[in-house]
């Protein structure tokens, strides 16, 4: 019983996980401005790593957690470096 509510409970995520990652997609193509879609891709990136951990959930493997935390980290440098490039136009100073 406590594990067919867990694997509903996990199905119910990573759907609403995807419906979340289009609504972010949608924000990155129809931005009006760059902060929009800089908004838009940190919001993609950190849907994409829970939708990896809802799999690794479901599935038992480690890789997923592992893959998780690459994309966590690549996505906060990347957004960081992003809104620095937004702000001063230039990354590197």
């Amino acid at each position: 019983m406590i594990m067919l509510a867990l694997a509903l409970a996990i199905t119910a995520a990573q759907i609403l996980l995807g419906f979340a990652v289009l609504c972010a997609a949608y924000r990155i193509l129809t931005g009006p401005r760059a902060q929009d879609r800089v908004l838009g891709l940190d919001t993609f990136y950190v849907n994409a790593m829970l939708m990896l951990v809802t799999f690794g959930i479901q599935t038992g493997r480690t890789l997923y957690f592992e893959a998780a935390l690459i994309i966590a980290l690549l996505g906060f440098v990347g957004t960081v470096a992003l809104a620095k490039f937004l702000m001063r136009g230039e990354v590197i100073e």
